[in-house]
């Protein structure tokens, strides 16, 4: 078995997974409570696919030799990844040619069976606009520092692919 291939096969890969994604949730915390910025539905959406992450991480850790919760985990990570890509991808848009008629939701529109902004709104309860941009560091947008964050986890998830699913011999 190579290195790589049981690196993906114990739990600390998977915690090193879920501490990253747990310290992504963290900064957007910090960014609402400790810096007084008010996320925006968009905001919101990308805090889900962060927990996909994390849920992810969640069912990779349990039991990582378990090659069908390495697989459900390893579809989670990659349908997270690309989601929450995908929505900072929109946000950018939206922060970088900003359109009085394409403007985002000021309700998140969660399913019934899960109304995240119900259940914990101080951490899923959209306050701001998607059209603006309040911080940035090193002149790069926060929608912008979450797509190339999605885009590590993305290639990531490429780089483990193939030796997470291979059952160990």
């Amino acid at each position: 078995m190579s290195q790589l291939q049981q690196f993906c096969h114990n739990r600390f890969s998977w915690g090193l997974l879920l501490l990253s994604a747990i310290g992504l949730e963290l900064a957007a915390l910090f960014f609402q409570y400790g810096m007084d910025l008010a996320p925006c539905v968009m905001c919101i959406y990308i805090r889900v696919a962060v927990l996909g992450i994390i849920l992810a991480a969640l069912i990779g850790i349990l039991q990582p030799k378990v090659w069908l919760l390495r697989l459900v985990g390893m579809a989670g990570w990659a349908v997270s990844a690309v989601w929450g890509f995908k929505l900072a991808y929109e946000l950018n848009q939206m922060q970088v040619n900003p359109s009085p008629f394409a403007t985002c939701s000021f309700y998140p529109e969660f399913p019934s069976f899960m109304p995240l902004d119900t259940w914990l709104p101080a951490v899923f309860s959209p306050t701001g606009m998607c059209s603006d941009s309040p911080w940035s560091w090193l002149s790069v947008s926060m929608a912008q520092w979450m797509m190339l964050g999605f885009a590590i986890y993305g290639v990531i998830w490429l780089l483990m692919l193939l030796p997470a699913l291979k059952s160990a011999k």
